[in-house]
């Protein structure tokens, strides 16, 4: 941590940003050694083992409404890992990603109110629209209706960690709904994830590197940026991550969105932005933001 205090907190959101998509892009590309739910039940189970030995969570002071609150957040963390990596088989990730980014936007509109707040659902409802358009037949609607559960997922986590943050349960919560998580997707997942690991066992290390780059590390990185950034400011940062989960397909997937596609990019992400930056100066103008606040995640 002290490293990271050396590193300027805006660039360690960015490092976030790229750390998570270019993490699931690389998970992606395995689904042909496992399935999607095998992929996601293996990063789960991973990043729960690693979280648990690093923060070495404090429960016993925990009372039944603590214990509630982080097993719902972990719920909402288990669906939302099993729904993206489901919508990133069927379509590509970049597109997922933003309409993914539905869920946070949706919960950062209904904690402000004001005219302009309608202009920015219509921009964002309209860039969705346009994927519906699409007539190349690479948006698969079973991919768009999974991505869209999953940002429904992604909008519980948000509220759900708030409360929790609230608590003070801090990052002992975060890990306790991490294994909540990882018991959540092993119905779904355990049996694909055991046969691939058996037949390659490579494959635990390839999801352990999946799992650090998409939960420990940016999780570090941004619980440390959020301490010295505004909420505008991290916001904005972290509004970049449909446009890098468009480079991370591009790069390691080798897929490349369409015009239309790309609009729909720009038109949430700019409702991303727009929302957030109207969010910060109506609610708390000069305050410092909330580790549990906005688009903070771990995400799918």
């Amino acid at each position: 941590m002290r490293l990271l205090e050396r590193v300027p907190a805006t660039l360690l959101v960015v490092l976030a940003v790229f750390s998570v998509q270019f993490g699931n892009a690389t998970g992606r590309s395995f689904f042909g050694d496992t399935s999607p739910t095998g992929a996601a039940t293996l990063r789960l189970v991973l990043a729960a083992v690693i979280l648990v030995l690093v923060v070495r969570p404090r429960v016993r002071d925990w009372d039944r409404r603590t214990w509630a609150g982080v097993a719902a957040l972990g719920v909402a963390l288990g669906g939302m890992n099993l729904l993206i990596y489901l919508a990133i088989e069927q379509i590509p990730i970049g597109v997922a990603v933003t309409i993914e980014f539905v869920g946070p936007l949706a919960v950062a509109l209904v904690q402000v109110r004001r005219w302009l707040d309608a202009g920015w659902a219509l921009l964002a409802f309209a860039g969705v629209a346009l994927l519906g358009l699409d007539t190349t037949g690479a948006i698969a609607p079973l991919g768009v209706v999974f991505a869209l559960a999953a940002a429904a997922c992604w909008a519980g986590y948000i509220v759900l960690s708030s409360r929790v943050g609230r608590r003070g349960r801090g990052l002992d919560g975060l890990a306790v709904a991490m294994v909540v998580a990882m018991l959540v997707s092993l119905p779904f997942g355990a049996a694909d994830a055991a046969a691939s690991v058996a037949a390659d066992p490579t494959l635990l290390l390839v999801f352990a590197g999946v799992a650090l780059a998409t939960s420990v590390l940016p999780y570090s990185f941004e619980f440390t940026a959020l301490r010295r950034l505004e909420t505008r400011v991290f916001g904005v940062l972290s509004a970049l991550g449909p446009a890098v989960a468009a480079l991370a397909g591009l790069v390691v997937l080798g897929e490349a969105l369409g015009p239309l596609q790309l609009v729909a990019l720009v038109l949430v992400t700019a409702a991303t932005v727009g929302v957030q930056v109207t969010r910060a100066r109506s609610i708390r103008p000069d305050s410092q933001p909330d580790p549990s606040d906005g688009l903070n995640r771990i995400e799918g």
